[in-house]
């Protein structure tokens, strides 16, 4: 059975599927080197080169319609899959784009391995649901009141069996309800903004995207309490203010920077150059602090509800590793997965395995590592860096060439799925060097604040962190605590507040990873590499070896690490790109520079600049 599955929207995705095996997942900007690109048509192509026909397509978004074709009036992805095909097969399709959130669930209750679970998911906006689609008793109470779509916020299911997604709680946002709890417990609709929009919102008046609110979690450390800010949280402790974060439907929020004084008159100075006012940070810390809060409410919700003990965690604020953390020391009897692919993108992998199951009626064999792209011949490798200067190498020469302060990428294998780099696409350096994050971040052209991860081997995590009692964190999904005496060690990578965001290594997850960090160990004593994503600022991560190179071309890293065939190759700069870049970077201090000495001379009358300057009458 061949099922392929696309997420539509931001971080859409293809999951191509095969008796339950996941033969490729990628997200669409990973083929077209284009961030955040939408309609997966390229990971739809990239299919046929692994099948020649398939049986079903899933089509994912967080609303019902589909872009269609002129003429035919058919699904664009299905005129693809015809047009590729040349009609040579039947397929049938399903639109899941109303299940957003239970697609969530599913992608991280397969992948955690429990057979019963209760499922968090939390989201900036799930579905866009219209209650009269809704179940007969929305029909006779709501409708009367609200005529516009819905949208999820936070939603709780319990899975008994994998073919079982029972509702126990949902938080909808509506511009048309200021509050409304209907007689069954746990559904809501409210004016509220979500968690992770309160959090996206914090994320936009800092200067940032919303949907890179990775970068506010790297900034909140800087920030400290500040009684004099508004409360996140109403006084009920329940729900979001909505006085603070202003919901603007149809799925968007703000923060309510205007009505507070304290807030206007920051914001009103900044002048947004890269640099960030106490406030900002302030703020960063209470929207990370309040809204982890409230997750923590909806996992003692989830197990009081359900009764269960395993919880999987998943959606957009899954990503928050500062939170999950937090979630492993608070509740150390419940046994908590957090999703690793937890973003929009995994919507595609949960709904394959859905349909898998509610096909053959067993669970998709289970995939321990999250290595999902597709696997290359490291054979074509050599055409790629045939004219480059290339090397046979070994581990110790590679670790060797780290411990002297070489920045080195390394690419093998297949990329990994989600945001963090593993290993098999990442960008390595020396932890012990004190001044090693801003070097690397300089590098890649990233704010001076964001933290960088490690790998360790998982023998001796606990020598160096609090795993609060965590085996393992194969997949850098917590940002734990080091312990005494650790950050003086590895300064590159731990971070402000004294935590580090880990990934845990064994050779049997990454055989050729780990041969290198133990190399490394043995010149240093240190069983940790410093580890980045191979992209630069920006950029999405790499999948190809022609990205890898293309890369480092357009940077100032000249290492890539070949460990599948042992070889080092260094790649010189394209110097045509490169200094257009640093033209680029040249031209925006420049600027800020011009704006800054515009603003000094506005303040500085004439008159006064001629009382000072001689001057001859007859000369001109």
């Amino acid at each position: 059975m061949i099922i392929v599955s696309i997420a539509r929207g931001h971080n859409s995705s293809t999951t191509l599927m095969v008796d339950g095996e996941i033969i490729f997942y990628l997200e669409e900007e990973r083929l077209t080197r284009s961030k955040y690109d939408g309609s997966p048509l390229a990971g739809l192509i990239k299919v046929f080169d692994y099948v020649d026909h398939i049986d079903h397509l899933i089509v994912c978004h967080t609303c019902g319609d589909n872009p269609i074709l002129d003429w035919t009036g058919e699904c664009v992805y299905d005129g693809l899959i015809r047009k590729l095909s040349r009609n040579k097969f039947e397929y049938q399709t399903h639109n899941v784009s109303l299940m957003h959130h239970e697609l969530h669930a599913a992608c991280g209750y397969f992948n955690s391995g429990f057979d019963t679970a209760a499922c968090v998911i939390a989201d900036g906006a799930g579905s866009f649901l219209s209650l009269n689609q809704e179940a007969e008793w929305v029909k006779n109470t709501l409708c009367r009141f609200i005529q516009k779509p819905v949208y999820e916020f936070e939603t709780i299911f319990h899975v008994t069996n994998a073919g079982d997604f029972d509702t126990v709680y949902k938080h909808l946002g509506s511009s048309e309800a200021i509050g409304f709890n209907h007689p069954s417990p746990g559904f809501y609709v409210t004016e509220h903004p979500g968690l992770t929009k309160t959090y996206e919102a914090i994320t936009q008046f800092c200067g940032f995207p919303a949907i890179e609110a990775g970068k506010l979690m790297g900034l909140a450390p800087y920030g400290k309490p500040n009684k004099d800010l508004p409360r996140l949280i109403d006084d009920n402790n329940e729900w979001i203010d909505r006085q603070v974060i202003l919901p603007t439907y149809p799925n968007a929020a703000q923060l309510n920077f205007q009505k507070y004084d304290i807030i206007r008159d920051d914001f009103d100075t900044w002048e947004g150059d890269g640099s960030y006012t106490d406030i900002q940070k302030d703020l960063a810390y209470a929207v990370q602090e309040q809204t982890s809060d409230g997750m923590c409410k909806l996992i003692e919700k989830a197990h009081e509800v359900t009764g269960e003990t395993n919880i999987v965690i998943c959606g957009g604020y899954g990503l928050n590793c500062v939170a999950n953390y937090k979630y492993a020391k608070r509740f150390p009897d419940l046994n908590i997965y957090c999703e690793p692919v937890s973003h929009d993108g995994g919507t595609s992998i949960g709904a394959a395995k859905k349909l898998y199951y509610e096909l053959e009626q067993t669970h998709p064999p289970k995939q321990e590592l999250i290595y999902y792209g597709p696997q290359y011949d490291p054979s074509s490798y050599e055409e790629v860096i045939k004219d480059l200067d290339n090397t046979d190498t070994s581990y110790d020469d590679v670790a060797k060439l780290i411990r002297d302060g070489n920045i080195v990428t390394i690419f093998q294998g297949r990329s990994e799925g989600g945001p963090r780099a593993l290993g098999n696409r990442s960008i390595l350096f020396d932890p012990t060097i004190k001044n090693g994050k801003d070097l690397v971040n300089e590098v890649k052209h990233r704010e001076f604040f964001r933290p960088f991860a490690c790998s360790i081997k998982k023998d001796k995590a606990n020598e160096w962190f609090d795993l609060a009692g965590m085996e393992e964190s194969p997949f850098m999904m917590y940002a734990v605590d080091a312990l005494e005496g650790v950050e003086e060690k590895i300064p590159s990578v731990i971070h402000v507040d004294g935590t580090c965001r880990i990934q845990t290594v064994t050779p049997e997850q990454n055989e050729h990873y780990y041969n290198l960090i133990d190399a490394f160990e043995k010149l240093s004593e240190v069983p940790i590499l410093f580890n980045t994503s191979f992209n630069l600022g920006g950029d999405p991560l790499v999948e190809t070896i022609q990205d890898a190179v293309d890369t480092l071309q357009n940077s100032d890293i000249d290492y890539l690490y070949l460990p599948e065939i042992q070889k080092l190759v260094n790649v010189p700069d394209n110097l045509s790109k490169t200094n257009d870049k640093k033209y680029k970077r040249n031209f925006r201090q420049f600027k800020r520079d011009t704006a800054t000495l515009t603003k000094e001379l506005e303040d500085v009358k004439f008159e006064d600049v001629l009382e000072n300057v001689e001057y001859n009458e007859d000369e001109s």
